[in-house]
């Protein structure tokens, strides 16, 4: 007869074997589908087993400024949308039931709609008589119409519409989790609200913020349709930049190296970005 300490070995053993199999699907799912491309993308990078591909991709000064551009944007997007979404997912956090429902309705509305839609509706928004331009004129704040179009202000606004529920969900999910309790009794201790809430409230939700920022980070680096079309051509993604070197050039290991660094220096940013969150929350500590 087993001991009770080692039956529950066994026990724990078994449903880890369970759990396992139940993943078995999944795991064949991804692999088939994401790590065999991956693979066949790094291969085909290599073509001939030179790196000159890869040389003229991180080194070269065109390329370099497009990824630099690239991750410019990213950031300003994922520092936009946090700075729009935390008093958003705090107020949803404490509305109660209408108030709730209503948020998560307006929240995720936009997800009913295609991306490429709701870019062909910022193009009428946004240009020069389109209806935010006619709408100032016609106020009389404005007499010559605001660039808001095909330049990065237009590129902004629709990355970050696009991608503000991204933001707003983990952070909401993230303060639910926290006690009420605890920013009740800093206040109670005498400190006011707004120190209760850097001191309790936001080093406690840091889960969620990290998770949004990397999640609005990386979906921003791949953007390609809605800077496209904002941009005008004059806001350039490294993704418009691989999706040119295989239609027009047919340069397939060319852009087979850029999707690699692509990827090489988005896994490093999100690396960065949780280690940067981790150490945070130690020092709050």
């Amino acid at each position: 007869m087993l001991s009770p300490g080692l039956n529950r070995r066994v026990i724990a053993r078994r449903r880890e074997r369970g759990l396992f199999l139940l993943a078995v699907p999944a795991l064949l799912l991804l692999g088939v589908l994401f790590a065999w491309p991956v693979l066949r993308l790094l291969a085909m990078s290599v073509e001939g087993g030179t790196l000159e591909h890869f040389r003229k991709a991180a080194l070269d000064g065109l390329y370099v400024s497009v990824l630099l551009e690239s991750m410019k944007v990213a950031g300003m997007v994922t520092a936009i949308c946090l700075v729009l979404a935390y008093p958003v997912a705090f107020w949803l956090s404490r509305a109660g039931r209408l108030g709730l429902a209503l948020g998560m309705f307006a929240l995720l509305l936009p997800f009913w709609t295609s991306v490429l839609v709701r870019t062909y509706a910022w193009l009428v928004l946004l240009g020069r008589n389109g209806v935010i331009n006619r709408a100032l004129r016609d106020w009389g704040w404005i007499e010559v119409p605001l660039p808001l179009l095909h330049n990065m202000t237009g590129v902004l606004i629709g990355m970050v519409h696009v991608l503000l529920p991204y933001m707003v969900l983990p952070i909401y999910a993230s303060l639910l989790r926290i006690d009420p309790d605890l920013p009740r009794a800093a206040e109670g201790l005498g400190a006011p609200a707004w120190r209760a809430f850097l001191r309790v409230t936001f080093p406690l939700s840091l889960p969620g913020v990290s998770a949004g920022c990397a999640l609005i980070f990386v979906l921003s680096l791949g953007f390609f349709i809605t800077p496209a079309l904002l941009g005008g051509g004059r806001v350039i993604m490294v993704s418009m930049l691989i999706e040119q070197q295989v239609r027009e050039f047919l340069n397939w290991p060319f852009a087979a190296a850029l999707s690699t660094v692509l990827l090489v220096a988005t896994l490093a940013i999100y690396a960065l970005i949780g280690r940067l969150t981790r150490g945070s929350r130690l020092a709050t500590h």
